[in-house]
């Protein structure tokens, strides 16, 4: 084994250095920061406390922010929108909408009243919240769609533009290889000098031809000949990493969104010692309220961003869920049988009359 540290790309590396730079050796740096955070936070009196961990090994559902940056905190400071920043703000948004809808789940079931319009109040409530679930996780797909597609496009893109920089450069360093033998060959070597010439001139072609579909290429995706080896697979990992945050982000809403059905589920039982027509008649009173509560909390949180097409899609898809259009049927079935017997009932009291 030679005691003499291996060279890598970085600069000459040993055991020592590795493990100093380690992914593991930076979790027990944060792991200790915060214990000695925490020490002084408690002596001098504060509630607040640091945890060096992650929001998944924490178990927290809530999304991330990202780091902001002396830079894009400049920016919002002279009233320019940075990006960062208007990412982490609706994340906070996003992850205080989440925080809300998860305790009012909670509460719902707990809280029911044996009577009828509690009950309505209490299931469409729910509802809501089920909308609000389903609007959060359709709109978590569509960005996961849009990232999908760019990356579709970057992908290939990126393999491209790598080819066409290698054959620019192999036949960049072809032609000068062949102009030095040019200009090194004597004069009496006609043919050879035509040969060169010859070659030259067809790689001269071929470069011209390549540089352009790069530029063709960088154009297309707004990328410069300055900044593009440099943006380009920067840009590819930056939205694979946002494309990994929004399946996270999808699970978690998902099995929020279970966790509300359950619930919903456990008020149909309740409901089952009820009047099934005038529960189904106090909850249609009271739902388009609800269903604009949705609306309006989902415009709070997304802002500019809110889709009411998008909107329009979750409540079919609640509907779906939920079943509604056979509870809708059952119950016109019940309100015809009532009327019927209602009928029945009238002409044998009309009967017994005439008698």
């Amino acid at each position: 084994m030679s005691k003499y540290p291996k060279s890598t790309k970085y600069g000459r590396q040993n055991p020592i250095t590795e493990r100093w730079n380690s992914d593991e050796q930076l979790v027990l740096w944060r792991a200790a920061w915060a214990d000695v955070a925490n020490r002084y936070l408690k002596r001098t009196g504060h509630e607040e406390r640091i945890d060096h961990r992650s929001h998944a090994e924490r178990g927290l559902l809530e999304r991330p922010t990202v780091h902001e940056g002396v830079v894009a905190r400049a920016m919002e400071k002279k009233d320019i929108i940075s990006d960062r920043c208007e990412l982490n703000r609706q994340i906070k948004a996003d992850n205080a909408l989440l925080r809300e809808l998860r305790g009012q789940v909670k509460k719902l079931a707990q809280a029911v009243k044996n009577t009828i319009p509690a009950l309505a109040e209490a299931m469409e409530n729910l509802r809501k919240n089920l909308l609000l679930f389903c609007y959060q996780l359709g709109y978590l797909r569509k960005g996961k769609e849009r990232l999908n597609t760019s990356l579709n496009t970057l992908r290939p893109a990126l393999t491209q533009y790598n080819q066409l920089a290698k054959d620019i450069r192999d036949k960049t360093k072809e032609r000068r290889i062949l102009l030095s033998e040019k200009k090194a060959l004597s004069a009496v070597h006609v043919f050879r000098h035509r040969e060169l010439a010859a070659k030259i001139a067809a790689l001269t072609e071929d470069l011209e031809e390549l540089r352009s579909e790069k530029n063709l290429l960088l154009a297309s995706l707004a990328y410069s000949e300055e900044d593009a080896a440099d943006k380009f697979p920067k840009d590819i990992a930056a939205m694979e990493q946002s494309l990994k945050r929004l399946e996270e982000q999808e699970q978690k809403y998902s099995a929020e969104l279970d966790a509300a059905l359950n619930e919903y589920a456990g008020l149909r039982k309740q409901a089952q010692g009820f009047d099934p027509v005038q529960l189904y008649e106090a909850r249609q009173a009271i739902r388009p309220g609800k269903e604009q509560e949705a609306e309006s909390r989902a415009q709070q949180v997304y802002g500019e961003k809110y889709n009411p097409l998008l909107m329009f899609d979750s409540k079919k898809a609640v509907s779906r869920m939920l079943h509604e259009d056979m509870e809708r049927q059952a119950v016109r079935r019940m309100m015809r049988q009532a009327q019927k017997e209602e009928k029945i009932s009238c002409k044998k009291k009309c009967k017994e009359q005439e008698r």
